[in-house]
């Protein structure tokens, strides 16, 4: 999986007049915990962590907080209602040695026989949760369509991964390929000249 790496500056805490000057500076509050450690509060630049909220991509996240350096995910991001700028992001630190659970993206490759037949593909989902060591974590999960006839779907169960555990529900649809007028139609049309 891919690491980014972002810088963090202690934050003053207590107070909402502390908050509220770090996002007068166009900084993010921010909170640092897990793998039984002291939570961190700290602020990072709310550019920085654009680059973390607005894309499809999981990343792991190397913090570097005034020099000590953290190996963390993103948690969690409280936005604003209105104006969707983010108030508050929480970081969780990654242990090395046990697996950890990341969201992925889901790629979907081929060209689904149900497809070409004038079927329409339908993917709900675009990211499973999966867990894995963090050197085994992919950066994306790859999901082949090729052999999907009209009527058939891909299910969070179907699917499996080399080192990687998929965590999602079982029951979580992945993609399907579904009927349309125009292939039931060609259907019908066969059947009739059969």
């Amino acid at each position: 999986m891919k690491h980014l790496d972002l810088k963090g500056t202690l934050r003053v805490t207590g107070r909402k007049a502390d908050v509220n000057s770090v996002r007068r500076d166009e900084k993010v509050p921010c909170v640092l915990y897990g793998n039984g450690m002291e939570n961190v509060s700290f602020a990072i630049d709310a550019k920085s962590l654009k680059l973390v909220t607005n894309t499809p991509a999981s990343y792991i996240i190397n913090l570097d907080i005034e020099g000590k350096q953290y190996v963390t995910k993103l948690q969690a991001v409280q936005y604003h209602p209105v104006t969707d700028a983010a108030l508050h992001a929480d970081f969780l630190v990654l242990p090395a040695d046990k697996p950890v659970t990341m969201e992925v993206p889901v790629k979907i490759v081929g060209n689904s026989e149900g497809v070409k037949q004038g079927g329409k593909l339908y993917a709900p989902t675009r990211k499973l949760r999966v867990s894995a060591l963090i050197a085994d974590l992919p950066d994306e999960l790859v999901v082949d369509i090729t052999p999907l006839q009209i009527g058939k779907q891909l299910s969070a169960g179907d699917l499996s991964f080399d080192k990687v555990t998929i965590v999602t529900p079982k029951a979580t649809l992945v993609c399907a390929v579904r009927a349309t007028r125009a292939a039931a139609a060609a259907a019908a049309a066969a059947a009739a000249e059969k």
